[in-house]
């Protein structure tokens, strides 16, 4: 709606200041025509908004203008408290901040709204950690944080996932990422983007030189382009397979990231799944499940199980003997 647009151009121009046209027309989904018109908009409404247009134009507010009006919606109120249930700021450091931030929220809001705002705050609850995680190395958020507010950049030591060798990178933050439980830093290396779990950072050191980012990139659009990255990668191999149906619950809780599709339901012993691997190697780790999963194509695959299993039979084999 048009009102729910003005609102937003208003709040955004008291929180920024001075901001491109182009910028607010992609953060609300309309042309930079629209916003224009918007703007006329609010001048005509008595509010103090002008444009400058050029290179370094933009819409901005007369300087001291303020207004106390939230115009947020019930809607609104609940997706705050229920985002204020996530334990990324607690990692932060930043409880204490959150909890007196919604109490001013809660001050502020209209009447009506407070009441759906507390109770959703006690009713639901977000909690990102997944059953039994496994050990992680401690993880120092707060110098990541730093490097990342404070726009420096950043000396890391960093083990990847496939090298047992710890590597020494000298990179250009963009942001913090918190993702299922995950913090991952968003960065340029060599002017290329990068993804660095937090917690395979050995060690970091903030350096007195500035960041150097692509100019036009930013947080959200360098993440995107990442995940896509990582997704296509994580779809490599594609593989079929049947699951006995006894063991298909179990399966998908401890197998269900390689599922390209969710299981159709099936009556009979066995049930057929589509998986994918970013690597044909990946597919051994299917054998955890031993008889209860069969890979049926493709046949390199089956052929990687059959060596994987003949690998483990020798290898205790020799054991055996040599007691």
């Amino acid at each position: 709606m048009k009102s729910d647009r003005l609102l937003s151009i208003l709040l955004l121009l008291q929180t920024r200041g001075r901001v491109p046209a182009s910028e607010l027309a992609r953060r609300l989904e309309v042309t930079p025509r629209t916003i224009y018109r918007d703007v006329e908009a609010l001048s005509a409404a008595g509010v103090p908004v002008y444009a400058e247009r050029g290179r370094f134009g933009g819409i901005e507010l007369l300087p001291g203008f303020r207004t106390d009006v939230t115009g947020m919606t019930g809607d609104e109120a609940r997706a705050l408290f229920v985002m204020a249930t996530s334990c990324a700021h607690s990692a932060l450091g930043l409880d204490a901040a959150l909890g007196s931030a919604l109490r001013k929220i809660m001050a502020a809001l209209p009447a009506p709204h407070r009441p759906a705002a507390e109770l959703t705050s006690r009713r639901i609850l977000v909690d990102p950690e997944r059953w039994w995680p496994a050990p992680r190395a401690e993880v120092d958020i707060d110098l990541l944080h730093a490097a990342v507010v404070t726009d420096h950049r950043l000396v890391i030591r960093y083990r990847h996932s496939d090298d047992p060798k710890v590597h020494t990178y000298t990179v250009d933050p963009y942001g913090l990422v918190f993702k299922a439980g995950t913090w991952y830093l968003v960065a340029d290396r060599q002017a290329k983007p990068r993804l660095f779990r937090a917690d395979r950072i050995l060690g970091a050191r903030i350096t007195d030189d500035p960041v150097r980012r692509r100019t036009g990139a930013e947080l959200a659009d360098v993440w995107s382009g990442l995940r896509n990255e990582v997704e296509r990668r994580s779809a490599g191999v594609a593989v079929r397979a049947r699951v006995r149906t006894e063991r298909l619950a179990w399966f998908i809780r401890v197998s269900g990231t390689q599922l390209a599709q969710y299981p159709v339901e099936s009556a009979g012993e066995w049930t057929e799944v589509q998986l994918a691997y970013p690597a044909l190697r990946a597919v051994r780790q299917l054998l955890p499940h031993a008889d209860s999963v069969e890979v049926l194509d493709p046949p390199e695959a089956r052929a990687e199980l059959a060596e994987a299993a003949r690998a483990v039979t020798e290898l205790y084999r020799d054991r055996r003997e040599t007691r």
